[in-house]
């Protein structure tokens, strides 16, 4: 098997001195190359790694490099974003395989990164989960390596380091050995004369030693990588003897239907709504970078002799229990086999290539399978896509590294098919799985899956209700916006406005903080599931700015586990916040991420959270929805009506005051500008007052003829707007839904909390848009129109008037 891997050298002299090197790194999920593959051949001065597509398995390369005979091996890349976990188990293999390609082992390991490439603390976190799979003295043969488009000096060098806490910690580990690679410069042979002696210096004060390697370890890989090999092949054959016995069912006269209806459903990012176009061979399915397929969506197309319904469904987050999963997502997902009656002829059960099918993602497919009957699976194919990923590698390979793959196919009858959405015009991959499905028809005993006609009425008729109660809820909204308008036409100067953000774990706390102040104040924690040392905050953290001449001070507080109860020490924290920002917060920003279920313990927690405080608390209460983009063109309303009576309860019993953020909004204005003045029109109401210690406590003071007179106002306010609600609802068309797909990217974990996917935010952006800001404060702030929820319809709002801000993608 190392014969397979090794690329053969130019015939250097064996009386060389000798360098051997390992190239190690990750991949980021903006598609930036760290140029790890590009470095190895600029290295050996020939192109022998391949980089037009992922390095798959690890593999050596030899040449005869300014008077030494040099070895480098370059090997799979990793997620920067995610743990060793979401790492298939196939590359994590190929990495600790690499040193045992160059014999007696590495003198140095290469550690590559792009130079512009942003270092969040949970790159760390990988990294550190990563270099497991090496010996635990890797960092001492641990050169980091810089690739730059363009020509650095030192002073750029250390300039760009002094910026990044997490590369100073790295370059700690390694001792602070690093070089500049000018990828774009390979003539300059000088660059890599003088990492050779670098890498010569730090073998020196290693006192002449290699990086150790197991001979044990090295025979135990291989004889793993042997065995997956042969049952791989064992699986292939299998498949294949029982494919040939049910096509000489069709060519016995068994005629498949000339019109298949496909359904396809899957994690979010697993490149569903992109299988569903290169099914079709159309555009036929949106895609974006930043959007999710919210409703059910059914295209049609004709290949060959055959006629295609492919139905695209919205995906759930790949490591979600279907109880994280949204009411409406659910009844999204459940309704897709409603939308090609009497049934689909196959689910086609999308599984990205790209990220280990580990336990999480395993127990996400087992749950939402279970929104449909058992008797699925008779009519279910497993859909692999981003077969790029593959490599050298056989899909067989992949199955038999990973249980729960394994699993899948015990359930599905070891149904499987690889689709490449990169050759979207290759026919014959879409044929070949056309051919599966008519397969899985000739030996099923029902032609379909059967679909429930009771059931399909019962989700029609929740629709419809969904409907009316979302019309209502804008309305009401909009009814409140134009009565509090009036009542409030008064200019109103705000010199302070302090906040305190409360919500459950992953609910988008620390990213709505950054968002309102414009900088990344507060720590964004990774999940726990995700990476097990992760720290979780237990104080409260307060923050503060000054916004067009007014002190913003914001307070987040802790966290508590989804589906649990709120715990003693978080009740005192939460009472703490208050004192926090004395003499008290002007409002409570109630943080629910949109892209969860608000369940009834969700609301529980709040309830009793807030308790302490009185009645009079909720006066001060705003919903802040996270992760808007979630909702794609769906209407913030419509996701409050989808989601239960407890989500309900919540919005009503804040006076219907919401707004929605994006989880991209960092460095965008216009979101925040709504948010504020939502908060100032709520200061508005309460008459400037803040929540105070004595507000809570329930204190009697000396009553003065104007404060019963602001006591009276008060209830008036409350019943109209009571009345506001019990108004007739009139008559509107409904909501018109579109569906789009974020399938350009695999991001295997959305917490709240988790930084940008897209990198690293520019300092000019969050400049530009903190200066909109300040300046629309300072001339409007004061005189404020009464919105209540209204203005927070959709996750985007990009439609104002405003100049555009660089995108993030650019």
């Amino acid at each position: 098997m190392a014969d397979e891997r090794a690329v053969p050298s130019s015939g250097p002299s064996h009386d060389s001195p000798e360098l051997r090197i390992v190239l190690i790194g990750g991949r980021e999920l903006t598609g930036e190359p760290s140029n790890k593959s590009l470095s190895g051949n600029i290295i050996l001065g020939q192109n022998v790694f391949d980089t037009s597509r992922r390095t798959a398995h690890s593999v050596a390369g030899q040449q005869e490099v300014h008077g030494r005979r040099v070895t480098v091996v370059d090997t799979p890349g990793w997620w920067w974003h995610y743990p060793l976990e979401n790492t298939p188990k196939l590359d994590q293999i190929e990495i600790q395989n690499s040193v045992h390609l160059c014999p007696p082992g590495p003198h140095a390991f290469l550690l590559v990164f792009h130079d512009s490439m942003y270092l969040p603390q949970i790159f760390i976190s990988s990294l550190k989960e990563h270099l497991k799979l090496f010996h635990k003295d890797v960092l001492n043969h641990t050169i980091v390596l810089f690739t730059a488009e363009d020509a650095w000096d030192e002073k750029n060098v250390e300039t760009t380091i002094s910026e990044w806490s997490e590369m100073q910690w790295i370059l700690e580990q390694c001792g602070n050995r690093k070089h500049v690679l000018c990828v774009s410069n390979r003539e300059d042979s000088s660059q890599v004369e003088k990492l050779f002696e670098k890498i010569e210096a730090m073998v020196a004060t290693n006192g002449g030693r290699h990086y150790p390697i197991d001979r044990a370890h090295g025979n135990a890989l291989r004889e793993e990588m042997k065995a997956i090999s042969d049952r791989a092949s064992k699986r292939f054959g299998e498949v294949q003897t029982h494919r040939r016995k049910l096509r000489a069912l069709i060519e016995g006269g068994k005629t498949p239907p000339a019109h298949l209806r496909l359904v396809m459903v899957g994690a979010q990012w697993s490149a569903k709504s992109s299988a569903g176009n290169t099914i079709l061979r159309k555009k036929a399915f949106a895609v974006h970078h930043r959007r999710t397929t919210m409703s059910c969506e059914i295209n049609h197309g004709i290949l060959g002799e055959r006629t295609l319904a492919v139905v695209d469904s919205p995906g759930w987050f790949y490591n979600h229990t279907l109880q994280d999963t949204s009411e409406t997502d659910k009844h999204e997902i459940e309704n897709s086999v409603y939308m090609c009656t009497p049934g689909p002829h196959a689910v086609l059960l999308v599984v990205g290539l790209a990220a280990a099918f580990n336990t999480s993602y395993h127990r996400a497919v087992q749950e939402h399978m279970s929104l449909f009957r058992d008797d699925v699976w008779k009519h279910t194919i497993v859909l692999f896509t981003k077969g790029d990923w593959l490599g050298v590698k056989t899909v067989e390979e992949r199955i038999e590294s990973e249980e729960g793959l394994q699993w899948l196919m015990k359930q599905c009858g070891n149904r499987y098919h690889v689709l490449d959405n990169m050759k979207d015009n290759d026919e014959m991959q879409v044929q070949d799985l056309l051919e599966k499905i008519e397969e899985m028809w000739a030996g099923n005993e029902n032609s379909h899956y059967e679909v429930d006609p009771d059931r399909e009425a019962q989700l029609e008729a929740r629709k419809e209700a969904e409907g009316k109660l979302a019309r209502r809820i804008r309305k009401t909204t909009e009814r409140q916006s134009r009565i509090l308008g009036k009542l409030f036409e008064e200019r109103l100067t705000i010199t302070d406005l302090r906040i305190v953000l409360l919500g459950r774990e992953e609910s988008g706390k620390s990213m709505a903080g950054n968002n309102i102040l414009f900088e990344e104040t507060f720590e964004r924690v990774w999940v726990k599931k995700e990476f097990e040392d992760q720290r979780r905050t237990e104080k409260c953290v307060k923050h503060e700015g000054n916004l067009g001449g007014i002190n913003v001070a914001v307070v987040e507080t802790p966290g508590w586990p989804a589906d649990t109860t709120a715990p003693v020490w978080l009740k005192e924290e939460v009472l703490r916040s208050v004192s926090m920002c004395a003499p008290g917060p002007h409002v409570f920003l109630l943080v629910v991420p949109i892209s969860k279920a608000f369940t009834e313990e969700d609301h529980k927690a709040l309830v009793e959270l807030l308790m302490p405080f009185g009645e009079r608390v909720w006066r001060h209460c705003m919903v802040l929805f996270t992760w808007g983009d979630w909702l794609n063109d769906r209407l913030i309303e419509e996701h409050i009506a989808g989601e239960g009576k407890s989500l309900q309860w919540l919005v009503e019993k804040c006076g219907y005051r919401y707004h929605v953020l994006n989880c991209h909004s960092l460095g965008y204005p216009f979101p925040v500008k709504l948010l504020f003045q939502k908060i100032i029109d709520l200061i508005t109401r309460n008459k400037e007052q803040c929540f105070t210690a004595e507000s809570k406590q329930g204190k009697k003071q000396p009553v003065l003829t104007e404060e019963e007179w602001n006591r009276r106002e008060q209830e008036l306010i409350d019943r109209m707007l009571t009345a506001v609600v019990n108004e007739p609802e009139e008559p509107k068309q409904p909501f018109v839904k579109r569906g789009a797909s974020l399938d350009g990217v695999f991001i295997p974990s959305m917490c709240g909390d988790v930084p940008s996917e897209f990198g690293n935010m520019s300092e000019l952006w969050n400049q530009r848009a903190r200066a909109k800001v300040s300046e629309w404060l300072k001339t409007r702030a004061g005189n404020s129109d009464v919105t209540s929820g209204i203005g927070s319809m959709s996750a985007s709002a990009s439609h104002v008037d405003e100049s555009p801000l660089p995108d993030e993608n650019d």
